[in-house]
């Protein structure tokens, strides 16, 4: 198998890296961490297809470029779903998830200066990548928990059978590739 996957997004394109994630499944990396082309043009694009929102949310770490770079140019607040409890962090909830580039389970937490941001307002969830759509999920809950209305659920590129969704917004699909 070739070590790097070509692909298109956004008008960019790239070549993403192969990742061993077991003896059954590898996975193309993305990662959006210091590539602002990619990162601009892929917001502006997700928020000419993404209905109108009060505030976007995403799970530490990988999306926060682009919620960060969604919200800039939408002139909108975000919230990070954050995966430890910080000592600033006052009556915060959490969610446990399991995702696919992760080895154990982990928790996301949200404050009590997040919820209330997130109170009664539209709410836009975004990522880089959705692949198992267990990250996803957790989000989801936390802003439910949170009285927040999830109004869609964004991403640059939907991984393997996420691309069958018919709940999520995406620029390209992302294969997996089986051993």
């Amino acid at each position: 198998m070739k070590n790097t996957f070509e692909i298109e997004i956004a008008g960019c394109k790239r070549s993403l890296p192969i990742c061993t994630i077991n003896e059954h499944l590898e996975i193309a990396a993305f990662i959006m961490f210091g590539d602002v082309e990619i990162t601009e043009k892929c917001a502006y694009e997700l928020l000419k297809i993404c209905p109108d929102f009060d505030i976007l949310i995403t799970a530490e770490s990988k999306g926060i470029p682009l919620c960060y770079e969604m919200a800039r140019q939408s002139k909108k607040d975000y919230v990070v779903a954050r995966k430890s409890q910080k000592l600033y962090m006052n009556n915060p909830i959490d969610i446990t998830v399991k995702s696919i580039t992760t080895a154990d389970t982990q928790k996301l937490y949200i404050s009590e200066t997040d919820i209330n941001k997130i109170k009664n307002k539209n709410v836009l969830i975004v990522d880089d990548v959705i692949s198992t759509g267990n990250s996803l999920s957790a989000i989801e809950k936390l802003t439910e928990t949170a009285n927040g209305k999830v109004i869609a659920k964004a991403c640059v590129l939907a991984e393997g059978k996420a691309s069958e969704r018919k709940d999520i917004i995406f620029l390209n699909s992302l294969p997996l590739f089986e051993k």
